[in-house]
């Protein structure tokens, strides 16, 4: 079954030595990769080879981190790296690619694993799921109103041309990366769990032939289940076979349907994603022992998903919905995964179990297990009052765009906040009717909060304290009594995770339809304003609150370090938000949990003072903060 069906260091130091340099290795040259002509192995150099794969991915993780991560996957056995590349990370604005700035250097990720004798399996998309926002499709593709996604181009050209545009920039700074060219990549996957989604063998084959004609001929692979591969015809010619949940009978059973190519285990689950709302962190209970036993005594490939997962920083963390029913399901910000190497980098018990396992079957003895990486101290500080949204809405946008509300997507906007603002004409009292809240709102009538609307179930004991319906249920609004002016009705919508699985993922962000009075129709003739909430605007923020009382407050604090290092924000006293450091956006805290820190790695922090500013949507009191050195 596919598994998204179960629902202190300062720049200067070693650690930050041990990030990208732009060299490959001469050792390279003259390898190749491919597969036995009877589809029973796969080859390096002509020889069995036998891959053992850890994946992780270079957008959840400090870059300064990245050589100590795959350092710990070779220290556990690995011999191979698989990796997403998020395509909506790389391309946020429409033509506007960036392949440097920070965590998106895939490049320079590829040539560390090279220089760690480590070969790769790349997994670029166009689609990705990976519990990433819109599976790693980037969501300017739906300001199309009637966008196909993961379809060919003959069903939907807005899609595959984007799709073309993306491959005409990644292709040119991939082929040098092949095994074949002297670089560490053994296979390309061809997008990814088609079988989960359609059905039509076109669609993967488009794919295929894209990279074809950007001149790399493969080795090429697919990831599925063996149920969804068999039914829904998701291979392309030629392409290995890689399983999701896949273990050394579903191999067997592979072989015997697809018995001309290889087969591995290319997802073996050592833990599971957890979604807002779940009363613990899922998977903690996974032990992949057996298979890890199976596979080295049978010299059968695999994929570790994830061995080591990092964060979701910003607003990438992705979400689930059930295609009919809808059940908003956002994920969380840590992406830890009850993975073997934890989000901070730390081995655990059953790191140095399946270490153990997988070195008892080597020749050669596995390197030492990386030093830990040192977190800060404990030490609690509470901020202050800094700033509001309402002193810092931007101009607008022009009239004749918000007759009637829009989602973000509609005004060109990917991530964060929008406000839509409309005066209510002898207004006295109504139930509020929203159509449709992606997805999660605070209502004001006249500068007064008045409730909420989450698309996400949250607790009783919350809805009912902060009067937010759940599954956009009408608000009842109270008559606001004689005012001397019209009613102003305020609705701020924060966007959370598209949907990265299923066949419900053109979800669009903020009010999708209408907004309505009950007995006096839909309103029109809205002000929108639109807030991203990205690192410019934190930046730029005045530091201004004329209404203290009004929730939708920055925070500030000013920390001062001595030394830096990894850390956590403990943000139990909070409700729900964000957290930047340094104009870092650390990711989304909510009270429901499960999670309830935030990572902060060090070096992102600075010696000397540091600012931290904090985003809360419903608290207009500061609670302390605590330093603390793991997840929970």
């Amino acid at each position: 079954m596919n598994r998204r069906r179960f629902l202190g260091i300062s720049a200067l130091s070693p650690l930050a030595a041990m990030a990208v340099t732009g060299t490959i290795p001469a050792r390279a040259a003259g390898h190749s990769f491919g597969f036995a002509a009877d589809g029973s192995a796969f080859l390096l150099d002509g020889k069995p080879f036998q891959i053992r794969s850890g994946e992780m991915h270079p957008a959840r993780i400090p870059v300064e981190y990245w050589r100590h991560r795959i350092r710990m996957a070779k220290a556990m056995g690995m011999n191979t790296i698989a990796l997403y590349i998020m395509w909506n990370y790389l391309e946020e604005q429409e033509g506007v690619f960036d392949f440097t700035t920070d965590r998106r250097d895939f490049e320079g990720f590829i040539k560390l694993c090279q220089q760690e004798d480590m070969w790769v399996l790349l997994r670029p998309g166009p689609y990705v799921c990976g519990e990433w926002d819109l599976g790693g499709i980037p969501s300017y593709l739906l300001r199309n109103a009637d966008i196909k996604l993961r379809v060919k181009s003959a069903d939907d050209p807005h899609y595959l041309a984007a799709v073309r545009r993306y491959f005409d920039q990644l292709i040119p700074r991939v082929r040098p990366l092949m095994i074949g060219n002297g670089g560490p990549i053994l296979m390309i996957q061809i997008e990814n769990e088609y079988g989960s989604y359609g059905n039509d063998p076109g669609y993967p084959a488009e794919i295929r032939q894209l990279w074809v004609d950007g001149g790399i001929d493969g080795p090429f692979y697919t990831e599925d289940g063996l149920d969804q591969v068999r039914s829904n015809h998701s291979n392309v010619s030629g392409g290995a076979i890689a399983l999701s949940g896949g273990n050394a009978s579903a191999i067997a059973e592979a072989r015997k349907a697809f018995p001309a190519v290889p087969a591995m285990a290319g997802e073996v689950y050592p833990g599971w994603l957890t979604h807002w709302g779940d009363a613990t962190f899922q998977g903690a209970d996974s032990d992949i022992s057996a298979d890890l036993k199976a596979f080295m005594e049978q010299g059968l490939s695999f994929n570790i998903y994830v061995i080591h997962g990092g964060t979701s920083f910003g607003f990438f963390a992705g979400a689930n919905a059930d295609n009919s029913s809808g059940n908003y399901q956002p994920d969380i910000t840590s992406y830890d995964y009850c993975a073997p190497i934890t989000e901070q980098g730390v081995a655990t018990d059953r790191y140095r179990t399946y270490r153990n396992i997988i070195g008892s079957h080597l020749t050669t003895p596995l390197p030492d297990i990386p030093e830990p990486i040192p977190t800060l101290p404990a030490e609690t500080f509470t901020p202050e009052p800094y700033a509001s949204v309402w002193d810092n809405l931007p101009a607008a946008l022009p009239a004749d765009q918000t007759d009637d509300p829009r989602p973000f997507e509609m005004y060109g906007q990917n991530f964060g906040f929008a406000l839509y603002r409309k005066p209510l004409t002898g207004y006295t009292g109504a139930t509020l009717d929203i159509r449709w809240v992606h997805d999660y709102a605070t209502v004001f009538l006249n500068g007064r909060y008045a409730g909420g609307f989450s698309r996400a179930r949250i607790p009783d004991e919350l809805s009912i304290g902060l009067n937010v319906t759940n599954n956009n249920e009408p608000l009842t609004l109270r008559d606001p009594g004689s005012t001397g002016s019209e009613p102003v009705l305020d609705i701020l919508v924060e966007g959370m995770g598209r949907t990265n699985f299923g066949h419900a993922m053109v979800d669009r962000k903020g009010i999708l339809e209408t907004v309505s009075l009950r007995n006096a129709g839909p309103l029109t003739g809205w002000q929108v304003f639109l807030l991203p909430m990205d690192e410019p605007y934190i930046a730029g923020l005045t530091p201004t609150v004329s209404d203290p009382g009004r929730p939708g407050l920055f925070f500030a604090a000013t920390v001062t370090l001595t030394t830096v290092a990894d850390t956590y924000l403990d943000m139990s006293g909070w409700t729900k938000g964000f957290v930047y450091v340094n104009d870092r956006n650390l990711g989304r805290y909510w009270t429901i949990g499960p999670q309830r820190r935030l990572f902060c790695p060090g070096p992102w922090l600075r010696e000397g003072e540091n600012r931290i500013i904090v985003f809360d949507l419903h608290q207009t009191e500061a609670k302390p903060i605590t330093f603390a050195p793991t997840l929970s």
